[in-house]
C-alpha cells in the first residue's frame, strides 16, 4: 500500500494482522484514523479543522469516485472497494469533538464507535460502547495534559462492558483492542504512548487465550 503505511502505528499493524483476509482493509482504516488524528493535532483554527474533515467526508462518500482522486489513501480504499465506509460520519464527528475545547464524551462515542463500525461493518450497542472505551484509553496515552488523561481514563472505566459479549471471529482485532484497554483501565492506568514490549506480550496473550 504505497503512500499509506507511513500513517500506521505498530499496534494498528499488529491488530490488522489478526483480521485475516480482511487485513488490507483494516490497515487502510487504521491508516485513515491516524491521518484524522494528525489533522486534528495540527489544527489551531476550529473552522479550518471542520473544513478539512468535511473534505474527507465528501471525498469518501463521492459516488463518482472523482473527489479525492490522487490522494493515495483514498485511492487505496477505492481500489479494494472499501468505500463507502460504515460509520464514517460518526467517526469524523468524534474527531471534530477534539477541535477547540475537547468534548471527551463526544470524542469517545464518535471516534470509538465510528472506527469500530468501520472495522466491523456493523455496530451493536455493546460494540459501540467497547469502541468508546478503547478510544478514550488510546487518547489517554497521547495527550500531554495529565488532567485530561485522567478524565479520559475515568470516563472509559465508567463505560467498561459489564457483560461478556459474543465476539464474532471476524471481530478478533477489535476484541483484542478492547481487552488491551480494559486491562489498563481496571488498574487505573493510562495507555502507553507506543507499542512497548509489555503491551506486545499482552496483545499476544489476548490473541491466544482471549483475555
Amino acid at each position: 500500500m504505497t503512500g499509506t503505511d507511513d500513517n500506521l502505528s505498530a499496534l494498528a499493524a499488529l491488530l490488522s494482522a489478526y483480521a485475516g483476509r480482511d487485513a488490507a482493509r483494516h490497515r487502510l482504516i487504521w491508516a485513515l484514523d491516524a491521518r484524522l488524528a494528525r489533522l486534528v493535532a495540527t489544527t489551531s483554527e476550529p473552522m479550518i479543522g471542520q473544513m478539512r474533515l468535511a473534505w474527507w467526508d465528501e471525498a469518501l462518500t463521492d459516488d463518482s469516485g472523482v473527489k479525492g482522486r490522487g490522494e493515495p489513501l483514498i485511492d487505496a480504499l477505492r481500489a479494494i472497494d472499501a468505500t463507502p465506509i460504515p460509520g464514517l460520519s460518526r467517526w469524523l464527528d468524534g474527531w471534530e469533538a477534539m477541535i477547540g475545547e475537547a468534548d471527551l464524551h463526544a470524542y469517545g462515542e464518535g471516534r470509538g464507535g465510528g472506527l469500530f463500525h468501520a472495522l466491523a461493518g456493523a455496530l451493536p450497542d455493546w460494540l459501540a460502547q467497547a469502541g468508546m472505551v478503547w478510544a478514550l484509553w488510546d487518547m489517554s496515552g497521547h495527550v500531554g495534559d495529565e488532567q485530561v488523561a485522567a478524565r479520559a481514563v475515568a470516563m472509559a472505566r465508567a463505560h467498561l462492558l459489564t457483560e461478556k459479549p459474543n465476539w464474532p471471529a471476524a471481530w478478533k482485532p477489535l476484541r483484542i483492542a478492547y481487552h488491551l484497554a480494559r486491562q489498563d483501565l481496571e488498574n487505573g492506568r493510562r495507555a502507553p504512548a507506543g507499542l512497548t514490549p509489555i503491551l506486545y506480550l499482552r496483545l499476544m496473550r489476548i490473541g491466544l487465550i482471549g483475555r
